[in-house]
């Protein structure tokens, strides 16, 4: 892919933010505050996601693991 189409591509996606945020209607210091709030609610959903979405898979696993038959014995069974 050539450079040049790659970097009007990129420049169409962003004119496309603009028009579907209303973006281009804003001064610049807006700009600047709804982008900066923009990408830190982007970045503490995809934080919270890379570390709650591991725990509740590797806990869902375990849940199937126990379900389908790979048991634990009870200490309690041992002992009588």
């Amino acid at each position: 892919m050539d450079i040049k189409s790659m970097k009007n591509y990129l420049y169409w996606l962003y004119c496309q933010f603009e028009l579907i945020t209303c973006s281009y209607l804003m001064e610049p210091w807006e700009k600047l505050l709804f982008y900066t709030f923009n990408i830190t609610m982007l970045v503490m959903v995809l934080y919270t996601a890379y570390i709650f979405v591991s725990v509740h898979i590797s806990t869902a696993f375990q849940f199937f693991l126990h379900l389908f038959g790979n048991q634990h014995e009870n200490t309690v069974s041992v002992v009588k």
